[in-house]
C-alpha cells in the first residue's frame, strides 16, 4: 500500500459500526521500533474565542479529510510533507492548505502542533511502518481465524514510531473482539486499536475500479459520503435495477449525486412525461426528456417520435390538453 493509499486518521468509520466502540489494548512490553526524535513543545497559551489563530491544513491520505494543526512557527508551503502530533502518535502528512488565520471560535477543539518538516530519516522510516502494518494485518487475520470471529481484516495503519497500530475490519454484525485485540497487541508489541467500518468505507480503504473504468471516486478524491436515496435515480430517469445503480460497495453509486442538483433545477424548465405539447411540427405527447441536452422527445399525432430542443416545445394549457387528450376523469 503506497503512502497516498494509507487510511487517514479518523477518516473512516463515517457509517456507524455494528459492533462495540473501538478498544485499545495497552502496548505490550518490549521494543516497538526506533524512537522518533522531536522537539519538546510547550503547552499552548490560552486563546480567547474572538482572537484569530493561525492554522495549517494537513491531509494524511490521498482522498482523506483535511485536519487542522498549529503551524508551530514553521514556514510551511503546500505539498510539503510534515510530521504532526496526532491522537494516534506521530504521523506524516502533506500540507494541502497553507497557513492562514481563522477565528478561535471556528475551531472545534484545541489544535495539535506540526512538529517539523519531514526529513530523509522520516521517509526511510516509512519502510518499517509498512512492515509493521503488514505484520498487523497478517497476525490479525490469523488470530481471527483461530478465535472463530466472523470478520474481514482490511488494512492497518501504524504511527511513525510503530508504537500505535490501527486495524480496520468489516463484519456483518456485532463482534466481540476484546480477546483479539489483547492477543494482537502482544503479538505485534504495540498499542492496538480495532475499528469496524461500513461497506462504503471498506471500498474507500481497499480501492478498486468502478463500472466507468476509472478508479473509485471514494478512493480518489471524495473526502466524505453524501446521502443518497432511490429518489435521486428516479429524478435522473435511470433504471432502478439495483445492479445498475449500485457500486462495488453494494450501495448507491456516489456519482448519482454529482448531477442531482442540476436535474432538480431542470425539472421545472422541461415538460413532464405524458404532457401534451405544441411544436413547430405539430401537436404531440412527451415520451422522453433529456435534461443534459435540454431536449424533449415528442410523439407526434402521426406516431412519429421527434427529438426537439426544449425551447421549441410549448406546454399546452390544461383546457386544450383535455380536449385533444383523454377525457377528464369523473369525480367520485
Amino acid at each position: 500500500m503506497t503512502e497516498m493509499e494509507r487510511p487517514a486518521e479518523g477518516d473512516v468509520g463515517s457509517e456507524p459500526a455494528a459492533g462495540a466502540p473501538p478498544i485499545e489494548a495497552p502496548m505490550a512490553p518490549g521494543p516497538v521500533g526506533a524512537e522518533v526524535p522531536g522537539p519538546e513543545t510547550a503547552p499552548p497559551p490560552e486563546v480567547k474565542p474572538d482572537e484569530p489563530r493561525e492554522v495549517v491544513g494537513v491531509r494524511f491520505q490521498r482522498a482523506g479529510r483535511v485536519y487542522y494543526f498549529a503551524p508551530n512557527g514553521l514556514e510551511l508551503r503546500v505539498n510539503e510533507q510534515v510530521i504532526a502530533d496526532t491522537e494516534r502518535g506521530l504521523r506524516m502528512g502533506r500540507v494541502v492548505i497553507a497557513p492562514r488565520q481563522v477565528m478561535s471560535s471556528q475551531l472545534m477543539e484545541p489544535l495539535k502542533p506540526v512538529l517539523r518538516l519531514a526529513t530523509r530519516e522520516d521517509l526511510a522510516r516509512l519502510e518499517n511502518v509498512r512492515a509493521k502494518e503488514r505484520e498487523a494485518v497478517s497476525k490479525c487475520d490469523e488470530l481471527a481465524t483461530r478465535l472463530q470471529l466472523p470478520i474481514k481484516v482490511l488494512t492497518a495503519d501504524a504511527s511513525l514510531d510503530c508504537g500505535h497500530v490501527t486495524v480496520f475490519f468489516s463484519a456483518e454484525g456485532r463482534v466481540d473482539f476484546r480477546q483479539l485485540v489483547r492477543e494482537l497487541a502482544a503479538a505485534v508489541r504495540a498499542r492496538v486499536e480495532l475499528r469496524q467500518v461500513g461497506p462504503r468505507d471498506e471500498a474507500k480503504l481497499m480501492g478498486g475500479v468502478g463500472r466507468c473504468g476509472f478508479a473509485l471516486c471514494c478512493a480518489s478524491f471524495l473526502t466524505e459520503f453524501s446521502p443518497l436515496s432511490i429518489k435521486t435515480a428516479k429524478e435522473q430517469g435511470l433504471s432502478l435495477e439495483p445492479a445498475k445503480i449500485s457500486g462495488t460497495c453494494g450501495r448507491l453509486l456516489c456519482c448519482l449525486g454529482y448531477e442531482a442538483d442540476f436535474y432538480r433545477s431542470m425539472k421545472g424548465k422541461l415538460p413532464g412525461m405524458g404532457k401534451q405539447v405544441t411544436t413547430p411540427l405539430g401537436d404531440g405527447t412527451v415520451v422522453g426528456v433529456n435534461a443534459i441536452k435540454e431536449t424533449v422527445m415528442v410523439q407526434m399525432e402521426s406516431q412519429a417520435a421527434v427529438e426537439l430542443p426544449a425551447s421549441k416545445v410549448t406546454l399546452k394549457p390544461p383546457s386544450e390538453a383535455q380536449k385533444k387528450g383523454q377525457p377528464k376523469p369523473r369525480k367520485r
